[in-house]
């Protein structure tokens, strides 16, 4: 699982040139001042035209070609409010089989603030092969939530759903999606996990407070999801932060509604 670790920590590995980091913004927002040696993977391309998430085998050419191959040391994501970028690829990382993911508490705005060094020039790197290792035991597919009609949906297994209020409980749409979320989900919504003063995510005793009014419990098998994985890669990074058992339905609910699957509000 990814490891959220401070500034001075990474400021302490690059000193030692013993991490990777990796910048998941968009171009734009990198060249306007990024972290020393950070290479730019833009999460918005982990997803195709379609605004499904690439299979594993593009998704390891994607950050091979970006300089990313399995021998690189350890590797190290940031991200400026709201941390989906991060999340997100810290996620794909894991999925491909790195198990040495790191996300920087606070924000490139932050580290800027405390006075560590910003670059600007882009970071050219070869590209290099990364070898998809998957690990499936973090994703959950339209199976897993919807089971066939001959197997009923295991009673531990709760939906999380990370998008807005409004998105939650029908009062607002997003393209031709039906109004509502999917029957049985509870609501998180996922610009409450973090703020630009905290950073990527809230202390633990305020997250614990948020997942027990939710109705959470320790031995629930979770599954998060929003509209197409993003928002919700930051609900799986805060849960797994906390212990829980947590798995990503990237294809969310957009999957969902376009399987025609019944929708409540």
């Amino acid at each position: 699982m990814a490891k959220i670790v401070p500034a001075q920590w990474v400021a302490e590995q690059l000193e030692k040139s013993e991490i990777t980091i990796i910048d998941p913004r968009r171009p734009m927002k990198y060249l306007a001042g990024h972290l020393p040696g950070a290479l730019n993977v833009p999460a918005f391309k982990l997803f195709g035209a379609d605004g499904r998430l690439l299979n594993s085998e593009e998704l390891a050419q994607f950050i091979g070609r970006a300089g990313i191959g399995d021998a690189a040391p350890p590797l190290l994501l940031y991200d400026s409010p709201e941390g989906q970028n991060a999340a997100m690829l810290a996620w794909v990382l894991e999925y491909l089989g790195r198990n040495d993911v790191h996300v920087m508490a606070e924000f490139a705005e932050s580290w800027k603030a405390k006075g560590y060094e910003i670059l600007y020039k882009p970071v050219e790197a070869p590209p290099l092969r990364l070898t998809p290792r998957i690990n499936p035991t973090i994703r959950a597919d339209l199976e897993a939530v919807q089971p066939s009609t001959e197997v009923a949906r295991d009673e531990s297994l709760k939906l999380v759903d990370f998008r807005s209020r409004e998105e939650f409980t029908g009062a607002q749409g997003i393209g031709h999606d039906p109004l509502g979320h999917i029957p049985g989900a509870v609501n998180i919504v996922w610009r409450e996990l973090g703020s630009p003063s905290e950073g990527i995510l809230k202390s633990h005793d305020a997250l614990e407070q948020m997942l027990r009014l939710a109705g959470i419990r320790r031995e629930d098998d979770l599954v998060a999801y929003c509209r197409s994985g993003m928002r919700a890669s930051l609900g799986y990074l805060a849960l797994r932060e906390m212990g829980y058992r947590v798995r990503l339905f990237d294809g969310s609910y957009a999957e969902w509604s376009q399987a025609g699957l019944p929708v409540e509000k």
